[in-house]
C-alpha cells in the first residue's frame, strides 16, 4: 500500500507523525519504507535519529534517483543506523523500517519527462517489498504532490492501493488551508482529475489527520483559570463546526493527535521508553500514532461517508 502524507503548510506535524506511524507499524510486524519526497527539506532523518542523514544522503539520495543519476536510491535501516537506544534493541517480531532519504542540501526540482516514470518504477519495486510505502511529501502544492498524482495515474500502478492523508493543525488557519489544498482550485482533486484519476475514487482515498489538538481534560490544562477552560472549549466547538463546513468533518478525519510537549520541543519518535520508563511523553500521543497505524488498513475507515 502506498501512503501520501502531505500538508498545505510546514508545521503541521506531518513529517514526525508520519515517521510515528511508521513506527508503530513496523513494531507489529510489518515491513515499513519511508521515503522523504519533502525535497526542499529532506531532514526526516532528524526524526529517526539517523546520524548519517540528518540534511539528506550525501550520495544517491533521492533527488538523485528521480534525475536520473542513479540506480537506486541509498537506503537506511532505521534499526540499525539509528543513535537512539530505543530503536537500536530492535524489537523482537518487528518488520523492517527503512527510509530512503532525501539528498543534502534538498530543492525542489522542475519535473523532467522521464521522472514520473522512475518514480513510478520505484513504488512498484517497494510495493512489492514491503507492506507499507509511506510517502512525506513537501507542503503545498509542490512538485512533489504533482509529481506522485503523474506517477499514480500510470497504468502499470493502477492495481496498486493509495492514500491520502492530509494533515493540519487545529487552528482556523489550517482548517482552511487543508480544505483548499484538497478542493480548491490546483488542490489535490483538480490536479488528479487532469492527470486521469477517477474523481470518485480520489475523493475516497484522501482522510485528515488533526495535528497539536488540546485537550482541556489533559492533565497538561489543568492550571486554566475557569474562564480559559471555557474559552477553549468553545473555540473547539466553532472549530468542529467550520471543519464540518470545509468538509473535513468526523467522518473524514481518520484520527487526531494531541497535543504534546515532547513534540512541542523536539520532533522524534515517541517510544515506549519515551511513555512508561523516562515518562517525557503523554500516552495519550503514543496511542493516537498506534490507533493511525491501524487506521491505515482498517478499510471500514476508507469506505464513502456518502
Amino acid at each position: 500500500m502506498l501512503v501520501f502524507a502531505t500538508s498545505d503548510k510546514g508545521g503541521t506535524g506531518r513529517s514526525v507523525t508520519s515517521a510515528n506511524v511508521a513506527y508503530r507499524r513496523a513494531l507489529h510486524g510489518d515491513d515499513v519504507c519511508y521515503l522523504d519526497f519533502d525535497f526542499g527539506s529532506p531532514t526526516s532523518a532528524a526524526v529517526f535519529d539517523v546520524p548519517t542523514a540528518l540534511r539528506g544522503a550525501d550520495h544517491s539520495g533521492l533527488h538523485s534517483y528521480l534525475r536520473g543519476e542513479c540506480a537506486e536510491p541509498r537506503r537506511v535501516d532505521v534499526w540499525g543506523e539509528s543513535e537512539s537506544p530505543a530503536l537500536r534493541r530492535r524489537p523482537a517480531g518487528s518488520g523492517q523500517l527503512v527510509l530512503l532519504p532525501g539528498d543534502r542540501g534538498g530543492g525542489e526540482f522542475v519535473l523532467g519527462p522521464d521522472t514520473p516514470r522512475r518514480c513510478a518504477e520505484l513504488f512498484l519495486r517497494l510495493e512489492e517489498e514491503f507492506e507499507i510505502v509511506l510517502v512525506d511529501l513537501s507542503a503545498g502544492r509542490s512538485y512533489a504532490a504533482q509529481l506522485v498524482l503523474e506517477a499514480t495515474s500510470l497504468p502499470e500502478l493502477a492495481g496498486l492501493t493509495a492514500r491520502w492523508l492530509v494533515f493540519h493543525r487545529w487552528t482556523r488557519q489550517h482548517i482552511i488551508a487543508a480544505a483548499g489544498l484538497v478542493y480548491g482550485e490546483r488542490g489535490i482533486m483538480a490536479t488528479a482529475t487532469s492527470r486521469g484519476h477517477d474523481a470518485a475514487s480520489m475523493r475516497d482515498s484522501v482522510r485528515f489527520v488533526r495535528a497539536a489538538v488540546p485537550d482541556v481534560r489533559s492533565p497538561m490544562f489543568t492550571d486554566l483559570r475557569p474562564a480559559q477552560a471555557q474559552w477553549l472549549s468553545i473555540c473547539d466547538e466553532e472549530l468542529n463546526r467550520l471543519a464540518a463546513q470545509h468538509r473535513l468533518g468526523p467522518t473524514l478525519t481518520l484520527g487526531k493527535v494531541p497535543l504534546d510537549p515532547v513534540l512541542q520541543w523536539r520532533e522524534q519518535l515517541i517510544t515506549d521508553d519515551d511513555v512508561l520508563l523516562h515518562q517525557v511523553a503523554n500516552v495519550e500521543t503514543a496511542q493516537a500514532f498506534a490507533d493511525l497505524a491501524v487506521a491505515l488498513t482498517d478499510h471500514r475507515r476508507w469506505q464513502s461517508p456518502l
